[in-house]
Parts: structure tokens; C-alpha cells; sequence
């Protein structure tokens, strides 16, 4: 068994105000994350420290290929991963990226300076990126950081990713026999990060896998009879078909999977079309709608209109319908056929009567200078006259016509407050 760490981890409660803080922070120090994901990243994680507390949630800046910079969180610390018996402490790290958890999260492995990265290794790269069917089908949003986990150390138990690198001993050998050499020690995986005593001694036994050194913390050590070597042979075989089996199965279920989610992707893009042409139309009738709406408001506004105007008219037909009776005994006064609501109207009335009555004479003057009925001067004389007359007249014209523009600006100024309210 491994010591347990000088530093104890974060209570529950801790990394609930943790993230709660840094979820919720405004402005331009927030995180990267969509507003309607928070919540469940919160969970995720909260889900992740409760089943494995060596992994940590915190922030980090994380730098993409292209060169941007970007705040974002991470769980860092180590997986338990079971191989020959012992359970060893791998290092990694879980980056959320900015699209978490639509898309899968970046796992890197994590190697302190006396581990190194086996070359060549089926999921993971020199560079330390993990790539294993769980990300590469990631499915949002049953998928998650636990289960994620779960198959990052079954994948890992299978071949193991990390090395411990051999370093010399200072101290002399005390085994005097040469030709036994002792196991290779299980080197703790946690780094000072995680306040992790150091590693307990190496110890000797006989056993003949073969296995390079491995660097892993050891949680759980498994005692092993003296008979080793003719059971693990047998294990070892079954051990073998099994894992070939089990390999075998995942790569059947790995390609069922891709199958029913291209043909699922291939529905949902025919929904999608589909959804876009039924939003296409229901703005196209909201829009037609809207029109037919203000087309009818505009309609009734204008047979308001019409109805008052007919009311108007039919008010003065019934006011002047007594005075067409008069038309057949040839006695009606023209004068007294149209009244003036006001004084400026009525002088505007004589104004424009005297005009035009100007204008006919002016006209008969110049039929009757023709014909030779009235002399050159005398018609010259009249015309000068006439035409000062009507001058006057228009100019006075001019001036009722300012004044009743006046008049009416008051009238609608004086009845705006009452519109208004």
C-alpha cells in the first residue's frame, strides 16, 4: 500500500464553491463555456471528484495549435490502473475544452521526469494525447468524465502507457548473487502537486514476465504464492484469449456504433432540413399575417373615415334641403345660397369673387378692343384700372389665406394634449 499523501485533498465541499465561483463569473476573466452547459459541466466534474478524489478540478490556461490562449478547466491528478495483479497511479490530465460537453474533453498523460511515454503505443501519442473509442464517440449528452475514466484505465490495463526510466544506484549491490536481479520497483505516479510520500523500497521476487520497470504508485500490492511461475503461465494464457475476446467484441460493438451513428447523423440532417423549411414557412405566413393585420387596421381606419364624412354630408343635405325648393319660383339669392363660418372665410369669399369677376371683365375688354366696339385708350385706361383693383384684391387674398393657416396650426396645437392622452 501506497502512504497516504501529506496534503489531504479538497473536501466536497470546497470544489463545490470552486466551481460554482468560476462558473459563475461575468466579463472578460469567464470561462469559454456556453451559459446552458455550465450546470452540467458543474455536475461532471462533482461526479468525477466524488468516484476518483486524486483527480482535482482547476483552472488553466490552454494553448490550441493555432496560438490562442484560453482559460479553461481541468481535472488534474491520477487514475488507478490495474495490471498483473497491482494497481498502479497513472497521471493525466482531462482538459474541458470550450465546446465541452457537446464534444469529448483532450486527455493528455501526464509523465513525471523519471517516466517516460511508450513508444509505440495504440492510444496514446508521443506527444502524451489519449485517444481511445470512448472520446471518438463521444456522445452528448449521456457521456461523461466517469465513465470516461473507466475506460481510460481498462484501455490502459491493457497496455500499460508509461515507463519508470532506469537510474544508477549509488549504493553497491549487498545481493551477492549476480544472476538475480530484483523486481523493478512500483514508483509513485503522484507528484509533489499531490503531496505523495515517496515510494516504499524496492523488494525481490522471482518473477519471469519480462515487464519493463513501470513507474506507477502502487495503491494495492496482491501477495503471491511461492508456485508463481508455473501459475502465472497458466493465467497468462487465459489471460490472453480473453483479453483477445474482449478485443475482438469491442472492435464488433466499436463498428456497430459507427454505423447506427452515421445513419442516426444522416436522419438527424433530413430532420434538420426538415425543421428549417417549417421555420422558413411559419415566418413566411407570420409575415403574411402581420401584413394582413395592419391591411385590415388601415381598412377600418379609412371607413371610419368615409362614415364620418358621410354623416357630414348628410347633415348638410338635410340642412339645405328646404332651400331647394325655392329653385323652380326663380327667387333664390345667390348671396344667401353659401354662409361662411367665419369672417376671414367671408372675406376670402368677396376677395375671390371680385377676382374673378375682374378677370371676365378683362376678358369681354380685350374681345370687345378686337372688334372695334371700345377705343384703343379708353380700353388701356380701363385695363390699368381694373388691374390695380385686382391686385388689391389678391394681396388681401394672400393675407386672409396666412391668417386662416395660422388660425388652423392653434386649433391642432390646442387639441394635441387631448390625442396625447
Amino acid at each position: 500500500m501506497v502512504p497516504p499523501p501529506s496534503t489531504p485533498p479538497p473536501n466536497p465541499q470546497q470544489i463545490q464553491q470552486f466551481l460554482s465561483s468560476v462558473l459563475s463569473q461575468r466579463g472578460p476573466s469567464s470561462l469559454p463555456y456556453t451559459e446552458d452547459t455550465k450546470w452540467l459541466i458543474r455536475q461532471h466534474l462533482l461526479s468525477l471528484t466524488s468516484h476518483y478524489p486524486s483527480l482535482e478540478p482547476k483552472t488553466a490556461t490552454f494553448t490550441h495549435n493555432d496560438g490562442r490562449s484560453v482559460n479553461l478547466l481541468q481535472a488534474d491528478g491520477t487514475i488507478p490502473m490495474p495490471f498483473q495483479g497491482v494497481t498502479y497511479n497513472i497521471p493525466i490530465i482531462i482538459w474541458l475544452m470550450e465546446s465541452y460537453p457537446r464534444h469529448p474533453p483532450v486527455v493528455y498523460v501526464n509523465p513525471t521526469r523519471d517516466m517516460i511515454i511508450k513508444r509505440p503505443h495504440p492510444c496514446v501519442t508521443p506527444s502524451g494525447l489519449v485517444s481511445i473509442p470512448y472520446l471518438q464517440n463521444w456522445i452528448y449528452p449521456s457521456s461523461n468524465l466517469v465513465d470516461l475514466v473507466l475506460n481510460l484505465s481498462s484501455a490502459f490495463s491493457r497496455d500499460p502507457p508509461l515507463y519508470s526510466q532506469r537510474r544508477p544506484n549509488p549504493n553497491p549491490n549487498p545481493n551477492p548473487n549476480p544472476n538475480l536481479t530484483p523486481h523493478p520497483s512500483m514508483t509513485s505516479s503522484m507528484t509533489s502537486t499531490y503531496g505523495q510520500h515517496p515510494p516504499p523500497p524496492r523488494v525481490a521476487a522471482a518473477s519471469s514476465a519480462g515487464y519493463p520497470p513501470s513507474p506507477y504508485g502502487r495503491v494495492q500490492m496482491q501477495q503471491q504464492p511461492q508456485h508463481q511461475p508455473h501459475a502465472s503461465q497458466t493465467d497468462d494464457a487465459a489471460e490472453v484469449y480473453k483479453r483477445n475476446a474482449v478485443n475482438k467484441l469491442v472492435e464488433m460493438v466499436h463498428g456497430d456504433i459507427i454505423g447506427m451513428r452515421k445513419a442516426r447523423e444522416v436522419e438527424m440532417e433530413g430532420l434538420f432540413s426538415a425543421q428549417a423549411v417549417l421555420r422558413r414557412r411559419d415566418e413566411e405566413i407570420t409575415k403574411g399575417l402581420k401584413e394582413m393585420q395592419d391591411e385590415k387596421e388601415a381598412l377600418e381606419q379609412q371607413l371610419q373615415v368615409v362614415l364620418m364624412n358621410t354623416d357630414v354630408l348628410d347633415g348638410w343635405v338635410r340642412d339645405n334641403e328646404g332651400k331647394t325648393k325655392n329653385l323652380g319660383k326663380n327667387n333664390v339669392d345667390v348671396d344667401e345660397a353659401f354662409h361662411c363660418v367665419d369672417v376671414l372665410s367671408k372675406q376670402m369669399l368677396d376677395c375671390t369673387a371680385a377676382d374673378l369677376a375682374i378677370e371676365d371683365v378683362v376678358y369681354s375688354l380685350d374681345k370687345a378692343v378686337q372688334e372695334g366696339a371700345v377705343p384703343f385708350d379708353q380700353y388701356l385706361r380701363n385695363v390699368r384700372l381694373l388691374s390695380r383693383e385686382q391686385f388689391f384684391h389678391r394681396a388681401t387674398a394672400a393675407k386672409v389665406r396666412a391668417a386662416q393657416m395660422q388660425a388652423q396650426i392653434a386649433s391642432m396645437a390646442a387639441r394635441a394634449p387631448h390625442y396625447v392622452t
